[in-house]
């Protein structure tokens, strides 16, 4: 083996790197998968000559990868694997294709990060800041590096290095391993707000009511999700200003809002995210429950807020009290079971509203003291209280994974490095933050309440092959979630000694504990929409909808893209039989597939409604806030199928219920297969 005297080679990127001879081998060995069997030999003959050539070409100045591969491609032929070398050369050329279309993308300019190209797509279309002309000013890693240096600008309120800080926080994100929610991705290092989600309160007063539309729209316009509760508002029918006037009722300001914030777009490039619930004791719930059968508030989620005392009703088959919030008397009352049936019946036809199991969310609020708990946020992973808001991130589960001596294992000791800076970052970001609301402003720091979630679970159950409808699955779910809880507890107490608790501390749970915290919540996991698809992993706890799909280019013809844990699991079976598995979106029916990989790579249609749940409640145990999960029910799904899965989800502790019937919907975000 020559003497090797070069040390660093130069990225495309201008940066500079360690130059590590095995990847020469490893690029030769790729060369050869794709045309004949491997010969590590062969491939130690090319890295050979690579590197004395190297040598001879350059003294002083360091190679690019450019001239590194060039040098791959001249030993190559030197040494006669002209099939090797053929093989080579177009994977070269196909990734310069992909850079090329990368750099389009980015405004031309070459990006240290190899994110995939679909993230890329998605982060130049909504994330990537502009000039006024709607030129791209930044490349992924500068994202990463003026959101890192944003938030690190808090630490000089505590005397802390923000040098050191920042660095750390870029390394989550440009590896991955933990990304803040879209808000602060877009706005941090400008002057908009970085909250994710936001309860406005909606008193029973009309101009009250039309302020509150007003603040709505500011959270809104500035990239946040807001949480509603129509309760407070006495309902159609009642008297309205003491002159014989009659009230419209919440439905009719339901509708004004819907209104209003479709004309919302946040930042200019999509639309806001809202929750409206009303109590199931409201008594206008008939009118609420059936909204989406009228094929309006689109743009909003529904919730009912259903109470113990309701649940009791049902279980007992009898009836429950109405109460009319502005006497808080009592206005008629309705068989628990008749209202039940009503809400099964309206989501099994059209996927809403959903269940809030609202006095299980007020006892697990810490802050009694300071209001009650009325909505959540968006998409349910956080409850609120007035005036509440809630900055989110999550972990991204894949990328805690390690090689052990019986396959792939979860590395915990790496998660947990990860939560106790993540924590550190959302806590910052509270202080860094632009309120568009003074009362949110004051209630955010106030609860310091933040909201670390996941994402990725299921494709790090297929990496670790573990069907995600197993007790396995749900003894991982809780220890997963134990030792981020354990641990941003850890961090959210550290912070309280350095920085000070949260200003409610005194007379919250945690006071009684006798844990002086930081934060009042920490946890509560998001869907995670974008931000897995820019991590490339499935989306918070949920399965995976399909492990392919195609997708159509220009000119014709499709491209098949395959989950990418799925794509190494079978690359060495038969590719017809993948490919079918590919454009069907599953494998459960494949004949020519082990079954080994059936029994591990199934979708969310495959799994059984009661191991959606089951997973959900596993994850609960351990989650301060609640969780964004759909429970997706087959196409034939009964309406008995359904409260099966509401009852169950009571029964385990879940605080709340969203379930999903396929092809419900007329439009479908996601379809499967080809």
């Amino acid at each position: 083996m020559p003497e090797n005297s070069i040390s660093y080679i130069v990225k495309r990127s201008g940066k500079r790197v360690l130059f590590n001879e095995h990847k020469i081998m490893q690029a030769v060995l790729k060369a050869m998968e794709a045309v004949r069997e491997p010969d590590e030999k062969d491939a130690e003959r090319v890295k050979a000559l690579v590197v004395r050539k190297l040598n001879e070409d350059f003294d002083e100045r360091m190679p690019t990868v450019e001239d590194v591969q060039d040098r791959v491609e001249t030993a190559l032929l030197e040494l006669k694997l002209l099939d090797v070398a053929k093989a080579y050369i177009l994977y070269r050329n196909e990734r310069a294709r992909l850079r090329a279309q990368k750099a389009e993308l980015t405004g031309g300019k070459v990006d240290e990060m190899d994110l995939d190209l679909n993230a890329l797509k998605l982060l130049e279309q909504r994330y990537l800041q502009r000039d006024a002309q709607g030129d791209i000013l930044e490349t992924p890693s500068e994202l990463f590096w003026r959101v890192a240096d944003a938030v690190a600008m808090a630490e000089l309120k505590y005397n802390a290095d923000p040098k050191a800080a920042a660095r750390g926080f870029y390394r989550l994100m440009a590896n991955l391993e933990f990304l803040p929610s879209s808000p602060v991705l877009m706005n941090a290092g400008t002057t908009r707000q970085l909250s994710s989600c936001f309860a406005i309160p909606l008193p029973d007063d009309v101009d009250a009511i039309f302020a509150a539309l007003r603040q709505a729209a500011l959270v809104q316009k500035n990239g946040g999700g807001t949480g509603f509760s129509f309760s407070r508002i006495r309902p159609r029918g009642d008297i309205a200003d003491g002159l014989g006037g009659v009230a419209a009722g919440p439905i009719a300001f339901m509708r004004i809002f819907e209104a209003a914030m479709n004309a919302i777009k946040q930042s200019g490039r999509r639309q806001g995210a809202n929750m409206g619930v009303l109590r199931v004791d409201h008594p206008d719930i008939l009118d609420f429950i059936n909204l989406k059968l009228t094929r309006t508030m689109q743009n909003f989620n529904l919730s009912v807020a259903v109470t113990d005392a309701f649940m009791d009703a049902l279980e007992k088959g009898g009836e429950y009290d109405l109460v009319n919030p502005r006497t808080g008397k009592k206005w008629g009352s309705l068989s628990a079971r008749v209202v039940f049936d009503s809400i099964l019946a309206v989501s099994w036809r059209c996927g809403d509203p959903g269940v809030l199991f609202i006095d299980r969310m007020n006892a697990a609020n810490p802050c009694k003291g300071a209001g009650s708990i009325e909505t959540t946020s968006a998409c349910g992973e956080q409850p609120l209280m007035p005036y509440e808001s809630c900055n989110e991130g999550s972990v991204n589960l894949a990328a805690c994974l390690k090689d052990g001596d019986e396959g792939r294992e979860l590395d915990i000791a790496k998660l947990r490095r990860i939560v106790a800076r993540a924590v550190r970052f959302l806590d910052n970001a509270i202080d860094i933050n632009n309120y568009p609301v003074k009362e949110v402003e004051k209630m955010a720091k106030a609860t310091r309440r933040i909201g670390l979630g996941v994402m990725g679970f299921a494709d790090a159950l297929y990496a670790l092959r573990v069907p995600y409808d197993s007790e396995e699955a749900e003894q991982l779910a809780e220890r997963i979630m134990s030792a981020i809880s354990d641990e941003a507890r850890k961090a959210s107490e550290e912070l309280a000694q350095e920085r000070g608790a949260f200003l409610l501390w005194r007379g919250s749970d945690h006071e009684r504990r006798g844990k002086r915290m930081r934060n009042s919540g920490l946890t509560g996991i998001a869907p995670t929409g974008t931000t897995s698809l820019i991590a490339n992993v499935s989306s918070g706890i949920e399965p995976n909808y399909a492990l392919a799909y195609s997708r159509t280019v220009a000119g014709g013809g499709d491209l098949l893209y395959l989950n990418p844990y799925f794509e190494r699991a079978v690359e060495d079976l038969d590719k017809d039989a993948v490919r079918k598995a590919g454009k069907r979106g599953m494998v459960l029916h494949s004949d020519d597939l082990p079954d080994e990989i059936k029994r591990v790579f199934k979708t969310a249609q495959q799994i059984p409604p009661e191991w959606h749940i089951r997973i959900q409640a596993a994850f609960q145990k351990h989650v301060d806030g609640a969780i964004s999960k759909t429970i997706n029910f087959p196409s034939n799904a009964s309406v008995k199928d359904l409260e099966d899965g509401f009852l169950l989800a009571w029964k385990l502790g879940c605080k709340g219920i969203t379930v999903y019937r396929d092809s419900s919907l007329e439009q479908q975000v996601i379809t499967a297969g080809g």
